[in-house]
């Protein structure tokens, strides 16, 4: 079956601000909880060092895990990837290559790194500890408290590599070290258009939605960016966001709470476990839901309205941007 005839999307372009300082995104920038792409940042030497010959020799050969693709667009619900393990060193040519002599699927295969803690289950990325020597060229900006860090996540990623939509719950600065890669962006107010499953969306391929199967997708709206080497990509808390590797690339993302510390998942090592409260609350309405299945249909269909109305009056926001 064809699919449906995709509308025209409007594009919002995210601000791009230059030479902004921390007190002005501190005043002006972070309060609106919006996506904005900062350039002219002071961020080391990473941005003229980190070519593949350097970054295979100061790493050398320690072992990393890895996430394979044979297609472009990794889709984390269906686990269309495999992991695999490869020496630094060797990972890094790789990824910088478009065909394979060597590969563990296709020789056109794409390669994702993304750092965690010595043990994932317990430890956070952090680039001092994972990756000390090219944590050196790094100058991280410090646009928050420094008590707030929750963690710093070095990736490399092949060209023509896409992630899944997805939502973290701490706040974050990309940063594109090298490279250039293509954000896609939605509100946290968008949500009931994307069809999540967890923190992500099932729509994988944001730029031709299968709308027979996601009508409604064509209600959220889309921010987007382009991001050089140098450029640092604020992403707000709940902000959904879909990114491309137009090129080769490698990034940091630096993560750090926005809430008290108490408010988050003390088993949260990623970020992306949904504050303790929400969950708690979601839980208490799993069950009310259970509850609502003593009564016959017509009631249930009823009752479930007013709860929907009661929870619209009490906890949506009226100046939501």
């Amino acid at each position: 079956m064809a699919r449906r005839e995709q509308p025209a999307v409007k594009v919002v372009a995210v601000a791009r601000l230059a030479g902004v300082t921390r007190e002005r995104f501190l005043r002006d920038i972070y309060p609106r909880r919006k996506p904005v792409v900062l350039k002219g940042m002071e961020l080391g030497t990473c941005t003229t060092k980190w070519t593949v010959d350097y970054l295979s020799q100061a790493e050398g050969s320690k072992e990393v895990k890895i996430h394979v693709s044979a297609v472009p667009q990794m889709d984390f619900l269906s686990k269309n990837f495999v992991y695999r393990t490869l020496p630094f060193d060797v990972f890094v040519r790789r990824a910088a290559e478009v065909k394979h002599k060597e590969y563990f699927l296709s020789e056109d295969e794409k390669y994702y790194l993304r750092s965690v803690g010595e043990d994932a289950r317990k430890d956070v990325a952090d680039i001092r500890k994972q990756f000390p020597i090219l944590a050196e060229d790094v100058q991280i900006p410090e646009y928050f408290e420094k008590e707030r860090f929750f963690s710093s996540v070095f990736r490399i990623s092949s060209a023509g590599l896409q992630l899944w939509t997805h939502y973290d719950v701490m706040d974050n600065f990309l940063i594109q070290v090298t490279g250039k890669k293509r954000v896609v962006l939605y509100s946290p107010r968008d949500a009931p258009y994307l069809y999540l499953s967890g923190t992500k969306s099932q729509v994988l391929d944001v730029d031709n939605p299968d709308l027979e199967k996601y009508p409604l997708f064509v209600k959220a709206k889309r921010y987007q960016c382009f991001l050089e080497a140098g450029d640092v990509l604020f992403i707000p808390a709940l902000w959904f966001h879909n990114v491309i590797s137009e090129e080769f690339g490698v990034a940091l993302n630096v993560f750090w709470k926005h809430l008290p510390a108490e408010s988050y998942d003390k088993s949260d090592t990623y970020g992306n476990k949904d504050p303790t409260a929400a969950s708690r609350a979601i839980q208490i309405l799993d069950r009310a839901l259970k509850t609502l299945e003593e009564l016959p249909e017509e009631y249930r269909d009823f009752y479930a309205r007013r709860m929907v109305l009661r929870i619209q009056e009490k906890a949506y926001r009226n100046d939501y941007g």
